[in-house]
Formats: C-alpha cells, structure tokens, sequence
C-alpha cells in the first residue's frame, strides 16, 4: 500500500508540481478579472419627461404634476456611456382608470436591457382630469 501512494506521489512528481502551480495561477486570474469587471456604476438623468399609457378608445386630455422626472440608473459603465435621455421612458399608466378628476399615480420607469432603475424622484406624480366640455 505504501509503496504504491510513494509511486503516484513521487513518480513525475516535478510535472505535478508544475500543473499544481499553473491551475493556482489560472484561478488567480480569473478570480480577480471578475471582480474587475463586475462593478456596475450609477448615473442618473435629469429632466425626463412623463408620459401618459392610457386606453385606445380613451380621448381624455390629461395633466401631469411635475411633467419631468429624475431617474438614477445603474448598469456596466459601457452600456451606462452609450446611455441617453431617450433611452429611459418614465410613464404613468392610466389604462385602469375610470371616472375620476384628479389622482396620484405612481410613476413606472421603462429602461433598455441591462440597466436597472435605483431611484425615481418623484415616485408620483398628480393626474388631473380636465372637466368635459
């Protein structure tokens, strides 16, 4: 028993320290070019405006208190850099509304794949009815 462990150790022994050291250094870089590349960054714009998702057969006017938004997004600093404002589309989705005058609503944001909404300032906005004529 001792002679065949002293024969799979020993035998070759300096060519399985070699492929020892280089699976160690293999995972080493890895490891670390993951943790690189893995770091999501934030950025956030200003000044979005709001738009209305209401019923086809809906012929309301509506009015949205604030119209603009601030919306901070995170993402890969690459897909972040490409980014513009037309990009990001607050909305308010009044599909589901029947009689009312005004309302608050909460605001949703659509965002292209691969970013992530954080943070909406306001969350909601004031949707008001104008009366019929």
């Amino acid at each position: 028993m001792t002679a065949l462990l002293r024969k799979l150790l020993l035998e070759n022994f300096w060519w399985k320290l070699f492929s020892l050291a280089l699976a160690i250094l293999i995972w080493l870089i890895v490891t670390f070019a993951s943790h690189r590349e893995a770091k999501p960054i934030q950025r956030t714009f200003s000044h979005l405006p709001v738009s209305v998702l209401s019923a086809t057969d809906d012929v309301h006017h509506f009015q949205v208190s604030p119209a603009e938004v601030e919306v901070t997004v995170q993402g890969d600093p690459r897909t972040l850099q490409n980014l513009q404002n037309k990009h990001i589309r607050p909305l308010v989705d009044l599909s589901g509304v029947g009689v009312a005058r005004e309302l608050r609503q909460r605001i949703e944001v659509s965002v292209p794949v691969g970013v992530m909404p954080l943070r909406i300032e306001p969350t909601e906005v004031q949707v008001v009815f104008p009366p019929d004529r």
